[in-house]
């Protein structure tokens, strides 16, 4: 499997990267998992505009779903005639959501193929995917790929929980939000902080694990780095945008 960081920066696009967007591939079929603000251009920049051969959003906040309400006109309206209907694997909620955010009285059911995402094991193209709901204010699907013997899990947004250790056990590759810093009085029940995310890949017994949505306008990578560090002893770093890595 390979993976492709095309956005990673939380909540709101930040200054080098837009917001969560991350294409695993694999046999030459390439997932897009989650499609947040601004990574439509990352994905012409470092794969291709039509690279995708399904799209699985983890949850229906903004910074995770709208570029992929800009990317109906991409495959509605192509010089070479629409595109056939794209896979969407989301919460039961997203053809309504997206349909409302394109256009008051439309839809994207043309454009988009739409699976309702609950817990349990499912093919998607060559991965065996597994997702469960992890702790946030909405419905939200942590994501476990695996691909050849190999396995690669992405926290999506989440606060610590048992489905996210599930999840995670044991993966080669532990792609983990960061978004709270340590030391602050955080709300509940929201996001993971850096020793947070230490301590899950820890428990989990990952092999590494990659740090992601970071919030760059009052974060601190160095802070959240430390943090982590301070909690999983293994190969630990924060990602970037147009980053791969083979797994």
């Amino acid at each position: 499997m390979r993976l492709t960081v095309l956005g990673c920066a939380g909540s709101f696009p930040g200054p080098e990267s837009p917001c969560s967007a991350y294409l695993v591939e694999a046999d030459g079929f390439r997932l897009l998992v989650d499609f947040g603000s601004g990574s439509l251009s990352s994905l012409q920049r470092y794969v291709g505009l039509h690279a995708p051969d399904a799209i699985l959003l983890t949850h229906l906040h903004c910074d995770h779903i709208l570029d992929a309400v800009t990317y109906v006109v991409v495959r509605r309206y192509a010089p070479e005639g629409p595109y056939p209907a794209l896979p969407v694997y989301a919460p039961a909620g997203a053809p309504d959501r997206l349909s409302a955010a394109y256009h008051d009285d439309g839809t994207v059911e043309d454009v988009y193929q739409f699976y309702a995402l609950e817990p349990g094991t499912f093919p998607i193209g060559p991965f065996t995917v597994t997702v469960d709901r992890v702790n946030h204010p909405v419905e939200t699907y942590g994501v476990r790929l695996e691909h050849g013997g190999r396995s690669l899990c992405y926290s999506s947004d989440t606060a610590p929980c048992d489905e996210l250790l599930r999840l995670a056990q044991n993966v080669d590759v532990f792609l983990c939000e960061a978004s709270f810093l340590d030391g602050v009085d955080n709300p509940p029940d929201l996001h993971l902080t850096g020793r947070e995310a230490g301590e899950t890949a820890t428990k989990a017994a990952v092999g590494r694990l990659l740090l992601t949505h970071l919030v760059a306008a009052w974060g601190s990578e160095a802070h959240t780095l430390e943090s982590a560090t301070s909690a999983y002893t293994g190969p630990v770093e924060v990602v970037r945008a147009g980053a791969s890595y083979d797994i």
